[in-house]
């Protein structure tokens, strides 16, 4: 009998469309607020300094998608290039992601619901976020194909009449001449820490770019596709952040705001009146629970990977309902997770999740080193500048960044690597073995999203 095999049916477009859906756009304007106050009204600036970051990042993603064509992404690409160990470490750094990002999907949605109807508590929108995509997720419901690519052209239509608004706005209270300024890079509230701090946090608007290297076996010509994929949605993803954020910031100078977890509703309103504010929020909130309905399926489907590979206990992760086919415990754990949210605000948790992404990609361009390295020594001789160079500027400036991040995310993510630490210790059976592969962990995840 002979083994099914992937279809190799993707090309350019595709491979783009679908990193561009993954990172959800709006999410711009979602955190908008959260990003000018802590730059001190530079919010472009930070996106600027997030998509060089992210830019360097690709590059090195893409050198890895040629090196190894098949599946896979930052714990492959590790784990195939430093050391398996290191490879696991990774892999546990983007488990805390998953965890953590439907709880801040699920917080911005709230906190925007919250500003609306203020006589409503902010928890009451979140476990009512938690108990619908619980449900649904339990129930086996998935976000179709072809639902995705509905979401995503209402989040550009949104876009594009926000920026229009804006525009407009600007016009006819500035002139012509106030949209070109300067203010919104650097002016007398921002400086390089704040711009920085604030880049930080904005890297959680490109997570997922790199999602189209799970797509390695289904892409036509992927040593020429994937790369050019990778960093044609840093840099689309990253012009359209840049952009957005720029006009909002013309709108509204500064970062001072009454409730700056939902300042791009009330600019919304400002520019568009009451029915565009409306529009808004219905454009947001409904992206938020799209997006924590994929984020969700995708923690519980990694948790199972990782449990039926024996990564984690195999009884109570690695198990599927009899009844609906699903990972129940693991997605209702993600769910109790989730009500973490009620304790948080959106730039401490954003920064959680920050703090497994800056991890995985600084050792992504690692990577890149370590392979280039190996290769010198099996006599290949490969380009310096492109497989050392880029990704060593790509290693250092990811690794500020994440130094950058909240105190309190730091102090978590280090405490989930000495977590993550242990485990691998008893599971190799005190670093004696290498840890298990987790070959299954990618393909299932990226499978519950699409």
């Amino acid at each position: 009998m002979t083994t099914p095999t992937l279809t190799r049916t993707l090309k350019l477009p595709s491979l783009v469309l679908f990193g561009l859906a993954y990172l959800t756009p709006l999410i711009v304007l979602g955190i908008f607020g959260i990003i000018a106050e802590t730059t001190g009204g530079a919010s472009p600036a930070a996106y600027l300094v997030a998509m060089v970051a992210m830019l360097f990042t690709a590059h090195s993603y893409g050198r890895m998608a040629v090196a190894y064509p098949v599946a896979g992404s930052a714990y492959t690409y590790v784990r195939r290039s430093i050391d398996p160990r290191v490879g696991f470490l990774v892999g546990w750094a983007i488990l805390l992601d998953y965890l953590f990002l439907p709880m801040v999907i699920w917080l911005i949605g709230g906190s925007y619901l919250s500003a609306q109807f203020p006589g409503i508590p902010i928890g009451v929108w979140i476990v009512g976020f938690i108990l619908i995509t619980t449900a649904l997720n339990i129930l086996g419901i998935k976000v179709a194909d072809k639902a995705n690519y509905v979401l995503m052209a209402f989040q550009l239509l949104v876009i594009v009449f926000f920026v229009a608004l804006s525009i407009g706005h600007v016009v006819s209270t500035q002139g012509a001449g106030g949209l070109a300024s300067t203010q919104p890079f650097s002016n007398d509230t921002s400086s390089f820490a704040t711009i920085s701090a604030g880049a930080a946090i904005a890297a959680y608007s490109f997570l997922g770019f790199d999602a189209v290297t799970t797509l390695t076996e289904e892409t036509v010509d992927p040593r020429k596709n994937m790369p050019r994929a990778i960093m044609l949605i840093a840099l689309i993803g990253g012009g359209i952040f840049v952009a957005v954020s720029y006009v909002t910031q013309l709108v509204h100078p500064g970062g001072v705001f009454e409730d700056s977890a939902s300042a791009a509703s009330s600019i919304a309103v400002q520019i568009g009146g009451q029915l565009f504010g409306a529009v808004f929020l219905a454009g947001l909130v409904a992206a938020q629970f799209a997006s924590g309905l994929a984020a969700q399926a995708s923690a519980s489907r990694l948790m199972y990977a990782m449990g039926r590979d024996s990564v984690l206990p195999k009884a109570v992760f690695g198990r599927l309902s009899a009844k609906f086919h699903t990972p129940v415990v693991n997605i209702v754990i993600t769910g109790a997770v989730g009500l973490i949210a009620i304790f948080l605000d959106v730039a401490t948790s954003t920064s959680f999740i920050n703090f497994g992404a800056f991890t995985a990609f600084t050792l992504v361009n690692v990577s890149v080193v370590f392979y280039y390295v190996g290769q010198r020594r099996a006599g290949n001789r490969l380009n310096t500048v492109s497989y050392v160079v880029v990704p060593a500027v790509g290693a250092i400036v990811c690794a500020y960044l994440l130094s950058q991040l909240d105190s309190n995310a730091i102090t978590l993510g280090v405490s989930w690597l000495v977590l993550g630490i242990v485990v691998l210790a008893l599971i190799t059976r005190g670093f004696k073995v290498a840890p298990p592969e987790m070959s299954a962990t990618e393909k299932a995840t990226v499978e519950s999203v699409a």
